[in-house]
């Protein structure tokens, strides 16, 4: 899978805004190896917030930061089991490492959510994550991605869906 030279397209919503600042803050601590806090800090004090652009310049104009530094806080802290759980939801021939960065920072997120609660709903988390996928991919990604996290929704919300279907 590759990247597309897209950026997402801007969220009208707060929360959107947070998921979207935490995947490009994930993608960034990991391929630069900046620590976490450096890269929150950077993010809170240049790139979310109105002043001096948009998502076209790399900003992220509307973020709810208590959300973003959660997330991004939470995946740090907890890499390795979130990729065990992407792990457990990709085919077998597919690797974490093998995945795009930027799909990989996103499912990272989303298995984050997933997994340290009940709230939002699984499908709310499924279908945020699966705005912003479209909007950075224009090819095949948004797809696969949709697979992996209703398959990790079901598995770790179970009840969610069991509710559901009665």
């Amino acid at each position: 899978m590759t990247t597309q030279p897209r950026r997402p397209q801007p969220a009208g919503r707060a929360r959107t805004g947070s998921r979207v600042a935490a995947i490009q803050a994930l993608f960034q601590s990991d391929l630069s190896g900046e620590s976490t806090e450096t890269v929150i800090d950077q993010f809170v004090r240049h790139r979310i917030g109105p002043d001096g652009g948009g998502f076209e310049d790399g900003r992220v104009p509307l973020a709810d930061v208590p959300l973003f530094t959660h997330v991004v806080r939470g995946v740090a802290r907890q890499t390795e089991g979130m990729d065990s759980i992407l792990a457990g939801h990709l085919a077998e021939s597919w690797t974490v490492e093998r995945l795009d960065p930027v799909l990989r920072a996103l499912l990272r997120a989303a298995a984050y959510e997933l997994s340290s609660g009940s709230e939002p709903p699984a499908r709310v988390v499924i279908n945020e994550y699966m705005d912003i996928a479209h909007g950075f991919f224009g090819g095949d990604e948004p797809r696969f991605a949709n697979g992996v996290l209703d398959a990790m929704a079901r598995s770790l919300r179970a009840e969610e869906f069991q509710r559901s279907s009665r």
